[in-house]
């Protein structure tokens, strides 16, 4: 991700077009990927898409429930897995949550930035934090096979407006 769709993330945009092309891309991966979004994926997928912030599972099984999809556990932790499987989500353990990946036309494991005022979530390129992961890693020999990092803070905006 660019600056400008970290920074997006946080400001208040024109999000619809973010989610549409970010719901195209997962439509286009999954087709390459030889698997498909059934009715519940992606209506799980469009309720993730709906802002830059985590949902819980249970959430996102109170909307689909509302919506007539069942009220099952199962139905939407089914579903987000499918979507973090297959590189359209991902779960951040910090919040027991999952957020739609912005940008599923590329295989990344991003930095996850969150507000803890907002909760809103932007992904940042890693590479630089993955590389200096692998190398202390490395120098203590220790095998690194998956990391996710997750980083709490202040959005510019909720620091403009003076949250502590």
């Amino acid at each position: 991700m660019t600056d400008d769709a970290i920074a997006a993330a946080f400001a208040p945009h024109d999000h619809r077009l973010c989610a549409h092309r970010a719901l195209d891309e997962a439509a286009d991966r999954l087709k390459n990927q030889g698997a498909r979004l059934t009715p519940v994926r992606r209506r799980t997928l469009e309720i993730l898409l709906e802002s830059h912030r985590a949902m819980g599972a249970y959430e996102v099984l109170d909307r689909l429930a509302a919506e007539g999809y069942g009220r099952q556990p199962p139905v939407a932790y089914r579903a987000l897995e499918f979507l973090v499987q297959h590189g359209l989500a991902h779960r951040l353990q910090r919040l027991n949550a999952f957020a739609a990946c912005l940008d599923p036309g590329h295989d990344h494991q991003p930095v996850f930035l969150i507000c803890r005022s907002c909760d809103k979530v932007a992904e940042a390129m890693a590479t630089p934090v993955r590389d200096a992961l692998a190398d202390v890693a490395r120098q203590a020999g220790f095998q690194l096979e998956r990391a996710t990092i997750e980083a709490l803070g202040l959005c510019a905006t909720c620091a403009g407006n003076g949250v502590q």
